[in-house]
């Protein structure tokens, strides 16, 4: 466990779950069915089994339908009204939706990524130091999902988020700071983007 510091707030979950599911006909990527409940359960339950006590969601494709179908008691629903234009808005909005809470850090999981569980969510959680950090979950050295964003970079962050590219080319700008946690030997980082993707889902 890296060493905080003093002071140093909560870590804050944030599902991003507003995608549309183009390539999949138009279903919305939330309300997928994984092990007998909506994708976004999943991904929600994932994230405070792991230890992040306050969880945002953020919503957009459906939303309506998810805040009927899903069982999200106690976490925080966040609507993305632009979700249409990309991971962008909606990771602006996530980290908006922040403010005031007191977070040191977002923790940021993807909704259509359910082979990373909780041991992955924890590990990047155990590198979280403080108000400057910047982690990221690794796959064979490769970097990916999930990632933690110090308070500090959130303005940054949502300056430079569009489109679908979210936060990738602030944590281009800052490759130097990002802390990698290996992750690889207990998640699959696979996407569910396509119609054959949907065989992952179980």
């Amino acid at each position: 466990m890296t060493e905080r510091e003093e002071g140093a707030g909560p870590v804050a979950g944030v599902l991003l779950a507003a995608g549309g599911g183009r390539r999949l006909g138009g279903r919305p990527k939330a309300l997928l069915t994984h092990r007998g409940r909506p994708l976004v359960e999943h991904a929600a339950q994932v994230l405070r089994t792991a230890g992040c006590e306050r969880v945002h969601v953020v919503l957009g494709a459906g939303g309506a339908q998810v805040r009927e179908r899903a069982t999200l008691d106690g976490c925080v629903l966040v609507d993305n009204p632009d979700w249409a234009r990309g991971m962008g808005s909606s990771l602006r909005a996530g980290l908006a939706s922040l403010a005031g809470t007191g977070a040191g850090a977002a923790l940021v999981l993807l909704v259509d990524q359910p082979g990373i569980g909780a041991e992955a969510v924890r590990r990047v959680l155990g590198a979280y130091t403080g108000g400057r950090s910047l982690v990221s979950a690794a796959y064979d050295g490769v970097r990916g999902h999930p990632v933690l964003f110090g308070a500090a970079h959130w303005a940054g962050i949502a300056r430079s988020a569009s489109g679908d590219q979210g936060a990738r080319a602030y944590l281009r700008a800052h490759e130097a700071q990002i802390a990698l946690v290996e992750c690889g030997d207990v998640a699959r980082a696979y996407d569910i983007d396509t119609e054959d993707d949907l065989g992952h889902l179980e």
